[in-house]
């Protein structure tokens, strides 16, 4: 395991009077890729909404630690700046507001560093090619018009410019076909180094055929109840959840 990059431990958390996490426990090292599988309903989303402070959810108990930080302390926007990155199951339109100006804009943000025109547009060329992307692409208004393939491969262009240290992808190959899937599957490896990590939830076992998998996590009542090696993927895809179901009883 490499050196810990995301570490939960007895992570309760909800919304509303609602408590859906219950006592979640996770750690991520530098250089991995873990996948979250899971029913709909077990808490996955809120887990990720939760790393990255959305507001809606309260943190009840537990400790979440990030690169060193206590990432609860943090607002939102510190801990993007810190190096989170979230995929959303259903990207926003933003009406007058391009592709590459909201990446420049987020990368200044992000850097505390004004981006060179040329070298940045040189970047995001480069970039747009990893994904078969047309270079017009950049001057469309973010999302607006984009079909769902096009809006999932929009957030892996943000992924390959803003270089996250975690990567939390939420149901990123949803709705895609076979040709979009291997696309962002060759996204994300070409985000990975050594040195940043993924955290994959995905119902698609496509995405994860060319993906190094280095640990699989199952979620189911707000904690993780089994954790192991890519081999978790394929009894979950032959079998479901029955088994694990039955040992929570």
């Amino acid at each position: 395991m490499g050196e810990e990059l995301l570490t939960i431990r007895g992570l309760r958390a909800g919304v509303d009077d609602k408590e859906i996490l219950h006592g979640a426990s996770l750690s991520i090292g530098k250089g991995e890729t873990h996948v979250l599988l899971g029913p709909n309903g077990s808490g996955k989303t809120t887990l990720m909404n939760v790393i990255m402070g959305h507001p809606r959810y309260e943190v009840r108990e537990g400790t979440v630690r990030f690169d060193g930080a206590d990432l609860l302390a943090l607002p939102t926007h510190e801990r993007a700046r810190r190096g989170l990155f979230l995929s959303f199951q259903t990207p926003e339109e933003i009406p007058g507001v391009t592709v590459e100006n909201m990446l420049r804009t987020a990368r200044q943000a992000i850097t505390g560093k004004k981006a060179g025109v040329l070298a940045f547009r040189k970047e995001l060329a480069a970039a747009l090619a990893t994904l078969q992307m047309d270079a017009d692409w950049a001057g469309r208004y973010l999302n607006v018009g984009f079909s769902g393939g096009e809006k999932k491969r929009t957030e892996i262009l943000q992924l390959l410019m803003l270089k996250p240290k975690l990567a939390l992808l939420d149901e990123t190959d949803s709705g895609l076909d076979v040709d979009a899937v291997h696309l962002v599957s060759g996204g994300v490896r070409a985000f990975r180094t050594p040195e940043n990590a993924c955290l994959i939830i995905t119902h698609n076992a496509g995405i994860l055929s060319s993906l190094s998998v280095d640990r699989v996590h199952v979620l189911l009542h707000g904690h993780i109840v089994q954790s192991g090696g890519p081999e978790l993927v394929d009894e979950v895809g032959a079998h479901g959840y029955a088994r694990f179901l039955e040992a929570e009883g």
